[in-house]
């Protein structure tokens, strides 16, 4: 908005108002923003939320048992101060004329409020049974679809439809009118994956933030003509202001970690996390690199295998790959502190993270 306002009404392009027409200034006041909000309105963002929800958050009875003494009472939801920083932040500090900003904010709105109703049910149930699967899959799949093809008409013609591979810098993959259904599939993936590895204080938002910026810098490289030419990336023209995009959420997910930090304040909920997820998701399908997430969010990719494996193994030899899947649970159940795991699970999403980066020179 404010990015709009001053190419309006600044004629001069000159002085301290000139800075508005810098990703990198306007990437800063995203995410500086977000942390703010964050902070000056989470601490009464709780108390309201503990007011309202009084027991807090119901937890699985099959879960571990430190859970049910440490964790009970704990309120949830805490993804909307997340999303409220974040919108804010991006509608301040964005270029509003921009599809691609629009259309990530869409399935990040889409996802949040499939993970909202998932939250409130459990809570006014008192139980861990949500939204069903299948309106809940189908939700999400309706979003992201609407999304795929949002984002392919904005591409230019020689990318769209296609899918770059890392490492290769000259190959794309036609896919044609499966596209879309490809897009799809990326973004509801990478919700659920969030989903999946949300479990210990601090765990999912941490590697979020370490996600959001890397693709911050591939959005930022990706949109800019030149360091695409000299790095060998395929152009996105527009794609460069989901940079301001991913700062406004590194600051978000920075201001709810000082409350997620363990012992936990608040939890993000399926509010959070399937948002989270699905803004992730499609910004790697808008800078076309969504391969390139599966590695920097990697950490999600095996914890969303380690269910896959647990549940398909089980129904077929009625015995678990793991003692408990997430995978997270299953060193919980080896007897690991909370964290522990947490700060080894950032650890190796630092190095993912680093490895993603690392795909951009090495085309």
């Amino acid at each position: 908005m404010l990015y709009n306002l001053i190419a309006i009404h600044d004629t001069t392009h000159g002085g301290f108002f000139n800075l508005f027409h810098y990703l990198t200034f306007r990437s800063g006041g995203a995410c500086l923003t977000a942390f703010v909000i964050s902070l000056v309105f989470g601490r009464p963002f709780i108390a309201q939320l503990k007011r309202i929800q009084r027991e807090g958050q119901p937890i699985r009875t099959l879960g571990p048992e430190r859970h049910i003494l440490e964790k009970a009472g704990t309120p949830t939801m805490g993804g909307m101060l997340i999303l409220i920083a974040l919108f804010v932040s991006t509608l301040l500090w964005a270029d509003l004329t921009n599809g691609f900003v629009w259309a990530v904010m869409f399935v990040t709105a889409a996802f949040g409020a499939v993970g909202f109703a998932d939250d409130y049910l459990k809570l006014s149930r008192r139980n861990t049974a949500g939204v069903s699967k299948r309106a809940r899959l189908g939700s999400e799949f309706a979003a992201s679809l609407i999304a795929g093809y949002w984002m392919e008409s904005l591409m230019p013609p020689e990318l769209r439809n296609m899918v770059a591979f890392p490492f290769v810098k000259d190959f794309l993959l036609p896919l044609g009118f499966a596209f879309p259904l490809f897009a799809m599939l990326t973004m509801t993936g990478f919700g659920n994956a969030v989903n999946f590895t949300d479990g210990l204080d601090g765990l999912a938002i941490v590697p979020v933030v370490i996600a959001a910026l890397v693709f911050a810098l591939i959005a930022y490289l990706v949109g800019n003509r030149v360091f695409a030419d000299y790095l060998q990336l395929h152009l996105v023209p527009g794609t460069g202001e989901l940079a301001v995009f991913c700062a406004a959420l590194i600051g978000a997910g920075l201001g709810f970690l000082w409350f997620n930090a363990t012992p936990a304040d608040v939890f993000m909920g399926d509010t959070g996390s399937l948002s989270l997820g699905g803004a992730l998701g499609a910004v790697a399908v808008a800078v076309k690199h969504e391969l390139v997430l599966c590695i920097v969010g990697g950490l999600f990719v095996v914890e969303t295998l380690s269910v896959v494996i647990q549940v398909f193994w089980y129904k077929r030899t009625k015995r678990r790959v793991f003692l408990m899947a997430p995978l997270h649970h299953h060193f919980e159940k080896k007897g690991w502190q909370e964290p522990k795991i947490v700060i080894r699970f950032w650890i190796v999403s630092i190095l993912l993270g680093l490895a993603g980066l690392a795909t951009l020179k090495l085309r």
